[in-house]
């Protein structure tokens, strides 16, 4: 009753703190998020320093944990509620900066050829380029136009965690490389005035030129399907949790779900990369037939594929509980676990990648034989000191009936731990 008097007390001033969390934002989507996560984070603060809390819980260390926790749990969701629509906003506006990212790429081909073509003279092949070139383009913002709601010409590489996906983002630069490259051909083809140059650029399509290509691209496109696969298979397993994110950033190609630099992702795009930057001066040099990839390069993107799959098999695990015990405070004798203490929870795995944000971490829960416990959040001077990856500490709460019982967490990714056993007693 105090904790619902208190919250009565003060639920206007902060639903309204900052300006934005009331869903009637003056300054548009992204400014409302920024300033929402601004005034969680100086309460959260607050609450850490022993500040902001109402004179009815104050007197209650349990009560102020439990009114500080549904407090920050409320601000929170409504934090992630403004996110989500700044990540809407955000793939709505995508399209467009991928359509001029699209045509300022068709103009610096332009600039190039024409200063390229100062002193040599334009050619025919330079015109075939342009011309493939316009083609990509136009294609690139149709789909644009067709997915705008969902971040245009980039909505194939989003993944459903929406993240952007490595493994889909390789394989489309890859096939639109080799689109363009035959649209190259194509074109020279059209425009050919004789036969012997028309069967010339014909032979430039043997597989005995483009093997290296050709399997390269086999093979990143065959990553990019089986990682999907792999994925999907291991998240119904509940080896590998899953939590997905507000809007897909350019650094998801790099970095786990976390937001760490992942070594299998890095050394993917950079061989990958360097490749096409290859193929792409060799298709330059000689446009009369697709880049001859040198096996050497070849295989070492087919190894960084590989370790790139490997990773993906290799991360991720089941959370697990190791141990129970009973939580002691400085100067508390020691006993068994009764119902109203607080119990220890030990293990790994509690908070999964990319759930270390207020509205996830809430979404915890321990199961206390019938009895399902919500974490409480614990703030601390820039972050939660509970729940953290190792260790949670709920209450037994009085609906626990004395005896044996079982103990199992369930993360915010919906994946159970293993059960263990504790005693309760009276």
């Amino acid at each position: 009753m105090a904790v619902q008097e208190a919250r009565a007390g003060t639920g206007p001033e902060g639903a309204h703190q900052g300006g934005c969390t009331c869903g009637d934002c003056p300054h548009g989507a992204r400014e409302g998020h920024r300033r929402a996560v601004a005034a969680f984070l100086r309460r959260r603060d607050e609450f850490a320093a022993g500040q902001g809390l109402p004179a009815a819980v104050a007197h209650s260390a349990s009560a102020s944990r439990q009114w500080v926790s549904e407090e920050l749990t409320q601000r929170a969701e409504a934090v992630a509620e403004r996110g989500r629509a700044e990540g809407q906003a955000w793939l709505e506006r995508l399209w467009l900066w991928t359509v001029c990212a699209v045509w300022g790429a068709v103009v610096a081909l332009l600039l190039a050829e024409a200063l390229t073509a100062i002193g040599a003279g334009w050619t025919g092949a330079r015109t075939a380029a342009l011309t493939a070139a316009l083609a990509v383009a136009g294609a690139l913002t149709a789909a644009c136009r067709l997915h705008r709601a969902r971040g245009g010409a980039l909505a194939p590489v989003i993944g459903e965690d929406n993240r952007m996906s490595t493994s889909r983002s390789v394989a489309a630069c890859w096939v639109l490389f080799v689109v363009y490259a035959v649209l190259v051909l194509a074109v020279r083809l059209a425009a050919a005035s004789g036969p012997a140059e028309r069967d010339a650029l014909l032979s430039g399509l043997d597989l005995a030129r483009g093997a290296g290509v050709v399997t390269v691209l086999a093979v990143v496109c065959g990553i990019a399907v089986l990682v999907r696969r792999v994925v999907g298979l291991r998240i119904l397993a509940q080896r590998l949790q899953k939590v997905p994110a507000h809007r897909p950033r350019a650094a998801d190609l790099l970095t786990d779900d976390s937001g760490r630099g992942a070594f299998a992702d890095i050394q993917y795009v950079a061989v990958s990369a360097v490749a096409l930057l290859f193929a792409a001066v060799r298709l330059a040099r000689r446009p009369d037939q697709l880049p001859d990839l040198p096996w050497g390069l070849g295989a070492v993107v087919l190894i960084s594929a590989a370790t790139y799959l490997a990773g993906k098999y290799a991360e991720g695990g089941r959370p697990a509980v190791h141990s129970v015990v009973r939580a002691r405070e400085p100067g508390d004798l020691d006993g068994p676990i009764r119902t109203g203490d607080d119990i220890e929870i030990r293990g790994t795995g509690f908070v999964p990648p990319g759930a270390h944000s207020a509205d996830r971490l809430s979404r915890m829960v321990v199961r206390i034989g019938a009895v399902d416990v919500h974490v409480p959040l614990v703030p601390v001077a820039g972050g939660f000191r509970n729940p953290t990856d190792t260790v949670l500490t709920v209450p037994v709460p009085a609906e626990v009936e004395p005896g044996s019982v079982e103990v199992q967490v369930v993360t915010a990714a919906g994946v159970p731990t293993n059960r263990y056993a504790v005693r309760v007693t009276e």
